[in-house]
């Protein structure tokens, strides 16, 4: 299997949608494409969302990536993890490393919800007793 990866800017960073496997045939590609992205500066987000197959070269290229972000100060977020990518990356520990869109998207829409509602703190509900 091949690796795609396509490149989009957008007024927020840089966003690389791969498609296809990662594993030691193609993480060399992925890390070529990720690595100049981090240095750059701007926010990151990895679309994984076509991505079917993620081994230990894979996973070893994505905490190259993470170590280099980190150094460098940019935000890398990981989005359209499927569940079987999602359950290698969460049983090796890789996953706590990355934002996901999905955490990114539910707290925006947390956000978003307590500004329309007034509110800045969640809701608590209480009881009485009678």
């Amino acid at each position: 299997m091949t690796l795609n990866v396509k490149e989009r800017r957008n007024r927020t960073g840089t966003v690389l949608v791969a498609t296809g496997e990662i594993n030691s045939e193609t993480s060399g590609q992925l890390l070529a494409a990720l690595l100049p992205l981090v240095r750059q500066g701007r926010p990151l987000r990895i679309d994984l969302t076509a991505v079917t197959y993620v081994s230990s070269a894979g996973l070893r290229t994505l905490l190259v990536v993470y170590r280099e972000a980190q150094h460098a100060g940019v935000a890398v977020t990981l989005y359209g993890v499927s569940e079987e990518v999602r359950f290698v990356m969460s049983a090796t520990g890789f996953l706590d490393f990355f934002e996901t869109g999905e955490a990114a998207a539910a707290e925006a829409k947390a956000k978003a919800g307590a500004r329309a509602t007034g509110r800045t703190r969640p809701a608590v509900e209480s009881t009485v007793a009678r």
